[in-house]
């Protein structure tokens, strides 16, 4: 009787101890991040490709809003309380979040060796010694079009800066659609989807912006006036009311089959997937003339990093190390067409919206929005003045010289090039 209590009690503690060891084993990682839209794409995709090759580790995905994610995020990693995973904005932001050592340095993690200099470049060190996000995904600039437009009224998609302005004249001369579907009212839209949209096509791209940030450039030279010269080209093409228009309105005049072209960042192909009845089309920016090397702004987007405070750091790096495969690369590309993987293994796009965008990685140069590296960390911010120059330019209330100069006064303000 007491060897049967005794065998009873030993396979109890022997089975209490094997479900203690199957739970200690279990790891739950918590990614923060900004891309509530995302959920079911993470829970439907990501997550279960993740965990059915990596037993014992599961992720939950905890996203908050898009406006409070960076102060939530500092709040929460100063108090130690931040999730194992962080998602990255690109360039200054995540930089500071490195200085201030609350981000893992993973520049030799087992993956990083599938992302270029270029690719890396938003979330490294200015010497690019230090990397400390995993790259996931940039957003490629250029221009929607209504196809049907296009086809009823005869026009071929333009490949030249002439040819641009002969299809919006047709177009605004025919009177059905208004030509190009942009507002000044958000600043923003003005600047991300104007000046950063064409100016890498006059400014070189990477030599330019490179050239900036060195001094040897200045925002009052040629070749940074110049594409404020043809933001002021548009205003006779946005519409009536376009100074009161909001980015909303944009996307809806578009959509709605109002307008025949959309300024665009490639992060609106799914929106206008699910609302535009007619079919859509993409071209890059113009180039000035026939035989010029053509630029793209192709935006490092987001990235994800390791929590220095995260009590899982090995499993985290493995989830990172899945995070910088080919694999996640496809899963991620298709699932959130318009947010192209920065892996050097390219990946085909289902949709064909998103495939044209990123089609134009081969013939073009790729740079990054020249604002957004070193040369808003001071004020006046760079980025958020030339919000409100590129709608001072397009509403005519400054001259593309005056914009130009009031940029580089502020600029040179606070800002010295480094030796």
């Amino acid at each position: 009787m007491k060897n049967t209590a005794l065998k009873s009690l030993l396979l109890a503690s022997s089975l209490l101890s094997s479900a203690g060891l199957v739970h200690a084993a279990d790891v739950t990682l918590t990614v923060e991040s900004w891309r509530n839209d995302d959920l079911q794409i993470w829970q439907e995709k990501i997550i279960p490709a993740f965990e059915a090759k990596n037993p014992g580790i599961k992720i939950v995905f905890s996203p908050t809003a898009p406006t409070e994610y960076n102060a939530s995020l500092n709040a929460k990693l100063d108090a130690g309380s931040a999730g194992d995973i962080i998602t990255c904005r690109p360039f200054d932001a995540s930089l500071e979040l490195f200085n201030k050592k609350q981000l893992v340095d993973i520049t030799s993690l087992p993956g990083m060796e599938n992302f270029s200099p270029v690719a890396k470049a938003a979330w490294s060190t200015d010497d690019g010694k230090s990397t400390f996000c995993v790259p996931m995904a940039s957003v490629i600039h250029g221009f929607i079009y209504n196809k049907d437009a296009f086809d009823k009224l005869g026009i071929s998609v333009p490949k030249t800066q002439d040819e641009f302005y002969a299809a919006l004249d047709k177009i605004k001369a025919d009177g059905t659609y208004i030509p190009l579907a942009m507002g000044t009212k958000d600043l923003w839209e003005a600047a991300t989807m104007g000046y950063q949209n064409i100016g890498p096509n006059y400014w070189k791209g990477e030599d330019g912006r490179a050239a900036l940030i060195a001094g040897k450039e200045k925002l009052t030279d040629a070749n940074w006036v110049k594409p404020y010269e043809e933001l002021a080209k548009w205003k006779p093409y946005l519409g009536d009311g376009f100074e009161a228009q909001t980015y909303s309105d944009s996307q809806n005049l578009f959509t709605l089959g109002r307008a025949a072209i959309y300024p665009a960042g490639s992060w609106e192909i799914s929106l206008f997937n699910s609302q535009a009845q007619f079919k859509m089309g993409a071209f890059p920016p113009p180039v000035p003339k026939a035989g010029d090397t053509g630029y793209i702004s192709d935006h490092p987007d987001i990235g994800v990093a390791l929590n220095t405070k995260s009590t899982h750091a090995e499993e985290a790096k493995k989830f990172l190390s899945w995070v910088a495969s080919p694999e996640f690369a496809d899963i991620y590309a298709n699932a959130l067409p318009g947010f192209f993987s920065l892996n050097s293994t390219p990946v085909k796009m289902s949709d064909p919206l998103a495939q044209e965008f990123v089609s134009w990685r081969g013939p073009y140069k790729s740079t990054v929005r020249s604002t957004y590296q070193i040369l808003s960390r001071g004020t006046p911010n760079l980025e958020n003045e030339t919000w409100v120059e590129s709608a001072n330019v397009i509403n005519g209330t400054d001259t593309p010289a005056v914009a130009a100069e009031k940029l580089q006064k502020g600029l040179d303000s606070w800002y010295k090039p480094a030796k």
